[in-house]
């Protein structure tokens, strides 16, 4: 399902603004979401703001794709699953992500209640194939709404 990023990737530039550099973000200076550390982290190590404020569109995907797209598994994810689970990780960080499908997930192995492992890893991408989420009703957090109501159509195995 790798072949979804550049779809996933285009929807979520879609809400991403474009030049900031405001001293009272702890991002600091950020292009189309890409902030300068994760610039200089993925692509081109000693970047400068300039630098940034020229990334090019394959620059920005290359952030992407490693920060935010590998680190949820984004390939193993069915269709329209995996761009949800991108932005999810775009807006609260792919550990936050990997945390919040954990706790929802069904596992018999692991107690309820038991905090995830930041790690969206294999098993956390085989539990949201096969939809073993908790209902809705269990789900607890402070998450987002529009996040909280995909992980419910989840566990009715609706499919996006």
């Amino acid at each position: 399902m790798d072949r979804n990023f550049a779809r996933a990737l285009a929807l979520v530039l879609k809400s991403e603004g474009l030049w900031s550099d405001n001293p009272a973000d702890p991002g600091g200076a950020t292009m189309k979401g890409v902030t300068l550390a994760n610039f200089r982290r993925y692509v081109k190590a000693d970047a400068t703001k300039d630098d940034l404020r020229h990334i090019t569109d394959a620059q920005v995907a290359t952030v992407y794709r490693r920060f935010y797209w590998d680190a949820v598994a984004g390939a193993e994810l069915p269709n329209g699953i995996d761009y949800a689970v991108f932005d999810f990780a775009v807006n609260y960080g792919p550990s936050r992500v990997a945390k919040y499908l954990q706790a929802v997930e069904r596992d018999p192995d692991i107690e309820a209640g038991a905090a995830g492992d930041s790690e969206f890893g294999h098993v956390s991408a085989q539990g949201v194939r096969e939809h073993r989420l908790l209902p809705d009703h269990e789900i607890k957090g402070p998450m987002h709404q529009d996040h909280a109501l995909l992980l419910c159509a989840l566990d009715r195995n609706d499919r996006i």
